[in-house]
């Protein structure tokens, strides 16, 4: 008997799910009776909390600890299931969560409050704080993109970082909402940034790195020299480690801006907040491994079809692309992958309930 790429795969995702230890699944598999708006509370695993291996946290102002993982993410109600869950994953597969503390941004005009204390109900002992970012000053900046998810103000957070986290935090890791960690996150924390390096994430070399940006560009010589003897090659600003405190230093943000202003008079990429960060750090990546990325498992950014993993290792899927896992699996179409997704799932359905079923 001949089996299909697709039951085969199947087959390989229903194994990869038995090798998940046990004490890595516990938290999802007991269901309390509370839910918060449909969201079911965070059953933390004792297992995970050793107070005499893991760094003890002794600072009186918490967040400047130096014994903790910074991690930031952008927080609104359209992507927040993804968001619930990615934190989710991060607790699960970290030897010490109490350590972790989040950063989550959301825009002046969301429901901020809402959304904190949804967090905070979810996640009763979470470390973390709501920043608020005001989108209006970079949304006179931004240009259309090719697809319109590309264009919310808050797509464009991640520039802002050094600003908006507190000055004494000199490093973070920034993850997109459509992220799970199936590894510990101290790992991708120790990663070294050498040398004047700001910004560790995997790089792809093997991509066409000419086709992020059109002729507009590349003619144009004064634009195209900052690629001079220089290397680039393609990465995801979707998983990065931040140097904070060399941004601040080197005025980052501002040369980020200026790109988008060039972007603005002359069309020069297509694409939403990934070109200014490829111009401005582009060569100078620390390329870290790519297990830390396996990224474009939504697809691409117009078509919402299934791809399949990456060979190798994984330690971190990325639903970067049009189609979103709570999307698929809601509309009763899910891809493979996405069954990689939903045991971190928290959001429960009622019957009436229609979350997530609009388009991503």
């Amino acid at each position: 008997m001949i089996l299909s790429k697709k039951v085969i795969f199947m087959l390989f995702v229903s194994i990869v799910l038995l090798l998940v230890p046990a004490s890595a699944i516990r938290g999802f598999l007991e269901e309390p009776n509370t839910k918060i708006d449909g969201y079911l509370r965070y059953v933390e695993s004792p297992e995970y909390r050793n107070s005499e291996e893991c760094p003890i946290i002794r600072s009186n102002y918490l967040i400047c600890d130096p014994n903790l993982i910074h991690v930031a993410m952008t927080l609104d109600s359209q992507y927040l299931r993804g968001s619930i869950a990615a934190v989710h994953s991060v607790l699960k597969h970290t030897y010490c969560p109490e350590n972790v503390y989040f950063h989550f941004v959301a825009t002046k005009d969301s429901d901020f409050q809402e959304l904190t204390q949804m967090v905070k109900s979810i996640f009763p002992s979470l470390s973390f704080k709501v920043c608020i970012f005001d989108g209006f000053r970079v949304k006179k900046l931004i240009s259309s993109s090719i697809r319109q998810a590309l264009d919310n103000p808050l797509n464009y957070a991640r520039t802002y970082l050094a600003e908006i986290i507190e000055p004494c935090v000199e490093r973070v890791i920034y993850l997109d909402s459509d992220v799970i960690i199936v590894d510990d996150i101290q790992k991708l924390w120790s990663i070294s940034l050498t040398g004047s390096r700001i910004i560790g994430a995997p790089e792809y070399c093997h991509a066409n790195f000419r086709t992020y940006f059109n002729d507009n560009f590349w003619s144009d010589t004064k634009l195209s020299k900052v690629f001079q003897g220089e290397k680039p090659c393609y990465f995801n600003t979707g998983v990065m480690v931040m140097d904070l405190g060399k941004w601040r230093k080197g005025d980052y943000t501002v040369k980020i801006e200026k790109w988008m202003e060039i972007q603005k008079e002359k069309r020069i990429y297509e694409l939403g907040s990934l070109p200014p960060f490829m111009l401005v750090f582009g060569g100078e990546i620390e390329g870290i491994d790519h297990r830390w990325n396996q990224h474009g498992l939504g697809g691409d950014n117009l078509v919402n079809s299934c791809r399949t993993l990456h060979p190798g290792p994984v330690s971190l899927l990325h639903w970067s692309g049009k189609g979103k896992p709570w999307v698929r699996l809601d509309q009763g179409n899910p891809c493979p992958v996405d069954l990689l997704w939903e045991p971190y799932d928290l959001y429960r359905h009622s019957s009436n309930d229609s979350f997530g079923q609009q388009e991503q």
